[in-house]
């Protein structure tokens, strides 16, 4: 069994293709197939059901993907980390992030990493923040941005606080509290809320702050998306709590002040067993540029 084989099965079963996985490997199509008939006849089990209309995997190779892929994933790190002994950081990162991530600018950070590491292939996923737990987790991003409520803290990783930051209320400019100066939550309750879905962490720290309060709000409209939700604010279809670092950015909409607003903690967290090289570079260039990271509170812990 060699890893080109491992590579070869890994393309045809995320392009469901033998001939776009042999375009993806830059191989012809007649060396991809033989390549994997012979792992196949190896294994003793075939891997792809083959038809003249598509291609899947069988149990046997649903079975034998997730072990492919983390040999892969395994090979890369350790070629990364040989070149890393050598002075050079190859690879790959993959970064994930919340829509409303505010602490630090991302693509600005990615652009002076680009600019210093060439050689790394940069991936990029956006999600909510349990969802980017997990997947450091796993391993399959390196490093993300959290936004959680003060009550939760990120764990079975590395976890370190960037920013706090409150709430303030966004509504459409001719709402009738546009010209409000302040508002606190029990002057919001009766309005329809625009908000991210129930149980993500972004949601959680405003249900937590109306149920302190006593309140009971309706959320008829529930987006994923953090720039959209704003959009369907700005069409008058609701108002929404969001950070106010987040909004700064916003345009089309309101934003007023909540004395009684909850707060968001932002985090960026990594495997708590260490990262690879070129996750190392990027956590030690967030750490050491203030133009594209902000600088860490005086007691969090360097990553």
């Amino acid at each position: 069994m060699e890893l080109h084989q491992m590579r070869y099965v890994v393309a045809v079963a995320e392009t469901n293709s033998f001939t776009r996985a042999a375009e993806r490997c830059h191989v012809v199509q007649s060396a991809l197939s033989h390549q994997i008939a012979r792992l196949e006849h190896e294994l003793g089990a075939k891997l792809f059901e083959r038809t003249t209309r598509r291609v899947r995997l069988t149990p046997a190779g649903t079975a034998f993907l997730p072990a492919a892929r983390q040999c892969l994933d395994a090979a890369d790190r350790a070629a990364a980390e040989v070149a890393a002994a050598i002075g050079e950081v190859r690879g790959r990162l993959d970064v994930g992030l919340i829509p409303s991530v505010a602490a630090v600018d991302v693509a600005a950070a990615l652009r002076v990493y680009r600019e210093r590491y060439p050689q790394v292939r940069i991936g990029l996923r956006v999600g909510a923040s349990d969802e980017l737990i997990e997947q450091v987790k796993e391993r399959s991003v390196e490093v993300a941005f959290l936004g959680l409520p003060p009550t939760l803290r990120p764990h079975g990783v590395h976890a370190r606080e960037l920013a706090r930051d409150r709430l303030v209320a966004v509504v459409a400019p001719g709402h009738p509290l546009a010209d409000e100066p302040s508002v606190d939550l029990r002057r919001l309750v009766s309005e329809d809320f625009v908000d991210l879905p129930a149980g993500t962490a972004g949601r959680i720290q405003s249900d937590l702050a109306f149920q302190a309060a006593g309140l009971t709000r309706e959320v008829p409209f529930e987006v994923t998306n953090a720039d959209f939700l704003a959009r369907l604010v700005s069409q008058g279809l609701g108002i929404a709590l969001l950070p106010s670092a987040y909004v700064s950015r916003l345009s089309g909409v309101t934003t007023i002040e909540v004395t009684d607003a909850p707060t968001r903690v932002e985090y960026v967290i990594r495997h708590r067993d260490g990262s690879t090289p070129a996750a190392a570079a990027f956590l030690d260039l967030l750490e050491s540029e203030p133009a594209v990271g902000t600088a860490p509170p005086a007691d969090s812990a360097p990553m």
